[in-house]
C-alpha cells in the first residue's frame, strides 16, 4: 500500500512538473509574439509568400466578385479559392444565400460584404483593396426595381467606372454571345431586350475600362441551370407538346458547360495578356433545337424510341404566347419554371460565332461534350425514379447530331 502511495504521488509530480514547463513555453510564446510586427519589404502582392497552392494558399490575386450567388458565381468562387485567391464577395440578399460561399477558401481567404448595385459607395469599399475585378451581374427578366438597361448598362458602366478610378489591374465582364444592338424578332416587336441590353453594356464597359476582358457566352448548361431545366420543366410544355419557333428545325445551338466558363474567367484573371479581348465562350459542338430537346426528353425517359410528347411550330399556336403573359402576370419576380417572353425570344436566336474572335480552346480550356454531362444533369427529372435498372437493360438514347463546329459555321436562313 506504501508503495502505491509513492508511486502515485511521483506521478503527480511528475504532471506538475509537465504543467509547469508548459506554462513557462506559453509565457515565452507570449513575450514573443508581443513584439512589433517586421515591416514590409514591398506591398506587391504577388511577391508575398505563397504557400503550397491549394486553398490555404495566396496566388497573389485579390479579387473582387460581383454577382458570386448566382449560376455562373458559384463555380467562379470555387475556381478562384481552390487555386488560393483572396475572395471579397459583395451580395445583396440574405447572408445565409451567401454563407455557403465560405469554404471555398480557407481562413481569410473569403470575405464578404453588403452592397446595392446602385450605391457607389459600397461599390467603392468592395473593389478597393482588389486588383482584379469580376463582374458576373445580370438578370433574364425584368422587375419593378431593375430593369435590363438598370444592371446590364448602367451597373456594368458603374463598376467599370469606379474600378478604373480606384486602380484595379484586371477587369473581366461577362456579356452575351448574340448580343446585338438590333436582334431579330420573333415574338417580341424590336427583338430581345436583354441582347440590345447586353451590347450597350459592353459598350459602356469599353468607354470607362478600355482594358477590360469581355467573355460571351451561349447557353450556359450545368447544376441548377437554366438552360436543361428550361425544357425540362412541366410548364414550358404544353400538354404533351413542345411548342417551338419553326418546330425548332431553324434554330442552331452551341451550349457550353458552367465549369469550362467559369475555368476561362479564371485563366483570364492569371494571364495579363487578355486585358482588352474579347472571348466566346461556346461549346464545343453545334446542334439544331429541335434535336436537343428531343434528345433531353429521350435522356428523361431512359428510352431512345419514346416519342410520348411531340414538337409542333408555335407560330400557329397564339395560347402558348398567352400562357407567357399569363405567366408574367402572375408571376412579377421569379416567373414559374423561367416561362417568361423574353426568355421565349432569345430561345429562338441562332448562335452566330464569329470566325474572326477567339474562343475558350484560346484560353487553355479544355470543352466538356454535352453527351458526356447532360445524362448526369437531367437524371433527376428522370422518369421512374423508384425503378433500379440493370445495367444496359436499357439502350442509351443517341446524341444529338453535331451539324458544325468552330470551323465549320453554319447558318440557317
Amino acid at each position: 500500500m506504501a508503495s502505491l502511495i509513492l508511486r502515485r504521488k511521483g506521478q503527480l509530480e511528475k504532471q506538475q512538473g509537465t504543467a509547469a514547463l508548459s506554462v513557462f513555453c506559453l509565457r515565452q510564446s507570449s513575450s514573443s509574439s508581443s513584439d512589433a510586427p517586421r515591416p514590409l519589404k514591398t506591398t506587391n502582392l504577388s511577391s508575398m509568400r505563397r504557400g503550397t497552392g491549394g486553398r490555404s494558399s495566396f496566388n497573389g490575386i485579390v479579387a473582387t466578385v460581383f454577382g458570386c450567388t448566382g449560376f455562373v458565381g458559384r463555380y467562379v468562387c470555387n475556381k478562384l479559392g481552390k487555386s488560393g485567391t483572396q475572395m471579397i464577395l459583395p451580395y445583396r440578399g440574405d447572408h445565409s444565400e451567401t454563407i455557403r460561399l465560405k469554404v471555398c477558401g480557407d481562413l481569410g481567404q473569403v470575405l464578404f460584404q453588403f452592397f446595392d448595385l446602385r450605391d457607389e459607395k459600397a461599390i467603392r469599399d468592395a473593389v478597393k483593396y482588389s486588383n482584379v475585378v469580376i463582374n458576373l451581374i445580370g438578370r433574364e427578366f425584368e422587375t419593378k426595381n431593375f430593369k435590363f438597361n438598370d444592371v446590364h448598362v448602367e451597373g456594368a458602366r458603374r463598376i467599370a467606372r469606379i474600378s478604373k478610378e480606384a486602380g484595379v489591374e484586371r477587369l473581366i465582364h461577362l456579356s452575351a454571345l448574340n448580343a446585338n444592338p438590333e436582334p431579330i424578332s420573333y415574338v417580341i416587336e424590336g427583338g430581345s431586350h436583354f441582347l440590345k441590353s447586353k451590347y450597350h453594356g459592353e459598350c459602356a464597359v469599353r468607354d470607362e475600362f478600355p482594358d477590360a476582358t469581355i467573355i460571351r457566352p451561349a447557353d450556359i448548361y450545368g447544376s441548377e441551370d437554366r438552360f436543361l431545366r428550361y425544357y425540362a420543366h412541366i410548364w414550358r410544355r404544353q400538354f404533351r407538346g413542345m411548342p417551338l419557333w419553326y418546330a425548332g428545325e431553324r434554330t442552331v445551338k452551341q451550349p457550353v458547360y458552367v465549369s469550362d466558363v467559369a475555368q476561362a474567367i479564371f485563366n483570364c484573371a492569371k494571364d495579363p495578356d487578355t486585358a482588352g479581348q474579347v472571348y466566346q465562350a461556346v461549346g464545343p459542338k453545334r446542334y439544331q433545337l429541335s434535336e436537343l430537346v428531343d434528345w433531353f426528353h429521350r435522356v428523361m425517359r431512359k428510352d431512345p424510341k419514346w416519342w410520348g410528347y411531340w414538337r409542333y411550330d408555335m407560330r400557329y399556336d397564339p395560347t402558348f404566347v398567352l400562357k407567357t403573359k399569363f405567366t408574367e402576370l402572375i408571376c412579377p419576380g421569379a416567373p414559374i419554371g423561367n416561362l417568361c417572353l423574353e426568355r421565349v425570344e432569345r430561345e429562338f436566336v441562332t448562335d452566330v460565332v464569329r470566325a474572326d474572335v477567339p474562343c475558350l480552346e484560346d484560353l487553355g480550356v479544355q470543352l466538356t461534350a454535352m453527351e458526356d454531362q447532360v445524362p448526369w444533369e437531367l437524371r433527376p427529372f428522370r422518369a421512374a425514379q423508384y425503378y433500379d435498372a440493370e445495367l444496359g437493360e436499357w439502350e442509351e438514347p443517341a446524341p444529338p447530331k453535331n451539324i458544325g463546329n468552330r470551323e465549320e459555321l453554319r447558318m440557317f436562313a
